[in-house]
């Protein structure tokens, strides 16, 4: 990121998070904080931010390009990208948590707790599950998508059904604290980079979950869409399970 990236980012959460939603405490506004962000930080210019287009509301639309930012359910996309893409670039924006604090907040009383850093690390792949969603529109020469890695704090609500209220909580906001970098597709063949150069090939689902280090369901799920983007192919199967090389 460049200085004055960080610098307008950090101007963009100050608008959103503010001293003042500071003093109301967490969740004060009715659109996720995340999405509020971002979108102050792509389209500072207010006149950009819900624009009509084509029977739908655009997050950002600048007259040469739309922008949505997507924080989940990409289904819900699908609507809006038939009738968006025809028109103009389309860039989709999927945030991630590159570092996360996880904070537990009382829903009686409001008290905040916790404080700690999940040891889990954001990675692209964890894009997958929702890019799977719309992998149809993958291929569309009008389609860009833009994976945001952001440091952030979760506030996770004490209403779960395990003793200590964890287990089963629901999850109350994010708020984002910084802006670390963005990874970028623009055409299939860029989600070729996903796949690492030292993985022996063929690589079995398992081989590529185990040196990317995601589950091995999401690597499933991973390799059908590269496979579609024609970035992967299957070239046989080892007793039940399919081998992969990369193409190009």
């Amino acid at each position: 990121m460049t200085a004055q990236e960080v610098l307008r980012f950090q101007l963009a959460r100050e608008k959103i998070v503010g001293k003042a939603r500071e003093k109301n405490g967490i969740g004060t506004l009715s659109e996720k904080t995340v999405h509020a962000v971002l979108k102050a930080y792509y389209a500072p210019d207010v006149s950009a931010q819900e624009v009509p287009v084509a029977g739908c509301v655009a997050d950002i639309c600048t007259g040469t390009e739309i922008v949505e930012i997507q924080t989940r359910g990409f289904y819900r996309l699908r609507p809006k990208l038939e009738r968006f893409l025809p028109l103009c670039p389309v860039t989709v924006v999927y945030p991630i948590p590159l570092q996360k604090t996880v904070y537990w907040v009382d829903p009686k009383t409001g008290e905040i707790s916790g404080g700690r850093k999940s040891p889990q690390k954001g990675s692209p792949y964890l894009a997958f599950r929702e890019l799977y969603r719309i992998k149809p529109f993958l291929t569309d020469p009008n389609l860009r998508i833009r994976l945001v890695f952001l440091n952030m704090e979760e506030y996770k609500l004490l209403n779960g059904w395990s003793r200590d209220k964890k287990r089963g909580s629901s999850r109350y906001d994010r708020i984002p604290v910084s802006l670390e970098s963005e990874m970028e597709f623009s055409c299939p063949q860029d989600y070729a980079q996903l796949i690492p150069r030292e993985l022996k090939e063929p690589f079995t689902a398992a081989q590529f979950a185990k040196a990317v280090r995601i589950r091995r369901e999401l690597a499933g799920t991973v390799l059908n869409v590269l496979a579609f983007l024609d970035a992967a192919e299957v070239v046989g199967k080892e007793g039940r399970a399919y081998l992969y090389r990369a193409k190009g």
